[in-house]
């Protein structure tokens, strides 16, 4: 067993996009000294037997803090948002837990390398949803001409989740950690501190959305330690991408154009490329040529 753990979860439905992800990864050489494990939350049998070939292990995936049958819906794939938060109790012994969302895959090394580096002396290794190609990161529900709700992620689930307004409103302005891809040290205390920020959210919130919250929480309010990384670590923003056709990569939109090291297909706006590997994706390249491209990870 190697000390660095990369985790990631899937049902049934999300198989494919997994099997992608640890594709990528193991198309590295780089792999050969991390330990994939995989939370099943409803996988396949004839599924499992694919994946037990590639990873190092797979252990069902449990609701460890009691969430009601109301919100769950059969929706067993929700114990993501959950479990990530006690991966050095589904597989002890690592040093350093990355997760990685099953809807994303690896594009650059490198990335995976700041990320376990990033979380050296118990820090949280993350990047953010803001960046200068993203665009709007705040709403603004204008009122009169100078005079406007300003309304944020952060500050909206934290609302919805029942934290009270001081801490709402500490964190609507700070940049939203996108927890679909971290790195943590298995005795930093941040996991503590975000289990406890996680029960709080679950009581009064949606599921979906709790285990980002809390986290935010935890880094913003609670001041654990963090380590913001670039948002080309894990990138969603895949309408803003460029390629790089001497290189044949992914690229961000923007000088010097650095090579994406995560792609992540969350969100809404992905989900044709989420839902289908035939659906391609219509890009510039750094020429300034367009072309149509799958963005999902091809073997």
């Amino acid at each position: 067993m190697k000390d660095r753990a990369i985790v990631s979860l899937a049902d049934s439905k999300y198989f494919e996009l997994l099997n992608e992800l640890i594709d990528s990864i193991l198309s590295f050489k780089d792999s050969e000294n991390v330990s994939i494990c995989i939370l099943n939350a409803g996988l396949q049998s004839d599924q499992i037997k694919v994946l037990e070939k590639k990873v190092y292990k797979i252990v069902k995936a449990k609701w460890d803090i009691e969430v009601p049958d109301y919100k769950i819906k059969g929706r067993e794939w929700l114990k993501s948002q959950v479990s990530r938060a006690f991966l050095p109790e589904y597989f002890p012994g690592f040093k350093k837990y990355l997760w990685i969302d099953a809807d994303a895959w690896v594009n650059d090394w490198s990335a995976i390398e700041l990320y376990f580096k990033g979380s050296d002396n118990k820090t949280l290794s993350i990047s953010t949803s803001a960046d200068r190609a993203y665009g709007r990161v705040l709403r603004a529900d204008w009122i009169f001409s100078n005079i406007a709700f300003i309304r944020s992620q952060n500050y909206k689930h934290a609302k919805s989740s029942g934290f009270s307004n001081q801490i709402s409103r500490e964190v609507a302005l700070k940049p939203h950690l996108n927890i679909g891809v971290f790195c943590l040290e298995n005795d930093a205390p941040h996991w503590i501190v975000w289990q406890k920020n996680l029960r709080l959210a679950l009581k009064k919130g949606r599921i979906f959305g709790s285990e980002q919250v809390a986290m935010n929480i935890s880094v913003y309010c609670d001041q654990m330690k963090v380590e913001i990384l670039p948002a080309y670590c894990n990138w969603y923003a895949l309408d803003k991408l460029k390629y790089d056709q001497i290189n044949k990569t992914f690229v961000e939109n923007y000088l010097p154009n650095h090579k994406i090291g995560i792609i992540h297909l969350a969100g809404k706006h992905n989900d044709k490329y989420r839902l289908s590997s035939n659906n391609l994706i219509e890009l510039s390249t750094l020429d300034n040529k367009i072309i149509k491209t799958s963005i999902r990870f091809i073997k």
